[in-house]
């Protein structure tokens, strides 16, 4: 199993709208790359920065080849959305881990 962690800290001014479109639109828009078996959203409790929140969205695939997948042919289309939407109110990282 791999999972690819997208941590997100979100300016609180729009936190609940931007966790509200990700819940219906954008995890669904990405799970129906059919790349992922199951996905978790988790708030980060312990931030130091007054201005933001911070989420892990986490996705679960079965392989590498349902990652690459994903990055090759869905993942820039979806980050596009997400930047029209909420234009600089937000910055995210990525990590991929393996389950050992």
């Amino acid at each position: 199993m791999i999972l690819y962690n997208v941590t997100v800290a979100i300016d609180k001014r729009v936190e609940k709208e931007w966790l509200k479109w990700m819940k219906e639109t954008h995890i669904p828009e990405v799970l129906e790359t059919n790349q992922f078996v199951d996905h978790k959203i988790f708030k980060v409790l312990n931030t130091e920065d007054p201005e933001s929140s911070s989420y892990s969205i986490q996705y679960f695939a079965e392989s590498m080849d349902n990652i690459t997948m994903y990055l090759n042919a869905f993942s820039q289309e979806l980050r596009l959305k997400v930047n029209q939407k909420f234009p600089n109110q937000f910055a995210a990282f990525r990590t991929l881990l393996e389950e050992a």
